[in-house]
């Protein structure tokens, strides 16, 4: 990333701080950031945790910015691009969306034709820098807008570009909704072991390392999640009698019927945003 682009987050929520913080822990220099808070409290917090003293106006924040980080919870991202449709029109700044469910089609309407525009779905992982986001650009983004914009998302994680914008919806059911997959997965775990008589704190550690570990095999490995399952699975083993019990509640077709679950209802809110 250029490091003389100046970025404006528009809100200072937990998806700003965390892009914030990647990019100053990059290297990235403090003085071209700037931060929109309409929250005075939440302002002087921003200033003691990153040293960048956050202005509570976003045409002010916005002045001048390469980049326009709209940050702002979903149903105000209409109001925020209607405000700072005409300085960006002037500027030809680049705007990225990092508000869940708020399509592209939407943004453009309401920022006005020819601004470009990339549609981000970062997941709660990001807050801790392991996160993962799918990147979506339209026809007026340039290949320097779209390696700002790449550049940007990978302080806090993994990225990947899609070409089709109902892919999001899909996205945002896997990646976006997937940790509390997770979190459900190891809920009942450690549930499980203190039913057998484990205590909770040792389950829990467990269950954290396990996941932690088998993340990490995943990613370190060339061999498919399936196919590492079945690396751990002896015939006749613990682990075999296990997943036969979640083979026969139907394990597989419950996560389909969850994923599309979610992804219906990421295209049902989709429809009523932009209904704004």
């Amino acid at each position: 990333m250029p490091s003389n682009a100046q970025l404006a987050f528009i809100g200072g929520g937990n998806m700003a701080r965390s892009l914030i913080g990647g990019l100053l822990a990059d290297g990235y220099p403090s003085d071209q950031i700037r931060i929109a808070e309409p929250n005075a409290e939440r302002r002087d917090m921003l200033a003691s945790e990153l040293g960048i003293v956050p202005s509570a106006s976003n045409t002010d924040a916005a002045t001048d910015a390469a980049a326009v980080i709209l940050a702002v919870k979903p149903p105000i991202v209409r109001s925020v691009a209607e405000e700072l449709s005409g300085l960006i029109h002037k500027q030809q700044s680049l705007t990225i969306s990092v508000a869940a469910g708020v399509r592209m089609q939407d943004i453009e309407r309401w920022l006005g034709e020819g601004v470009a525009v990339v549609r981000t779905m970062p997941n709660t992982p990001s807050l801790v820098r392991s996160g993962a986001t799918a990147l979506l650009a339209n026809a007026q983004v340039n290949k320097a807008q779209q390696d700002l914009a790449e550049s940007l998302m990978r302080a806090v994680g993994q990225t990947l570009w899609l070409d089709v914008e109902e892919d999001m919806d899909i996205v945002t059911a896997t990646s976006g909704s997937g940790p509390a997959y997770f979190f459900l997965l190891m809920e009942a775990l450690e549930d499980a072991a203190a039913e057998q008589g484990l205590d909770r704190e040792r389950a829990r550690l467990l269950v954290l390392e396990t996941a932690t570990g088998a993340a990490r095999m995943a990613l370190e490995s060339e061999d498919s999640p399936g196919q590492l399952r079945q690396r751990v699975t002896s015939p006749g083993g613990t682990t075999e009698s296990a997943l036969n019990v979640l083979n026969d509640h139907d394990f597989h077709t419950a996560i389909g019927k969850a994923v599309k679950a979610a992804a219906d209802r990421a295209e049902e809110l989709g429809n009523l945003l932009g209904e704004q």
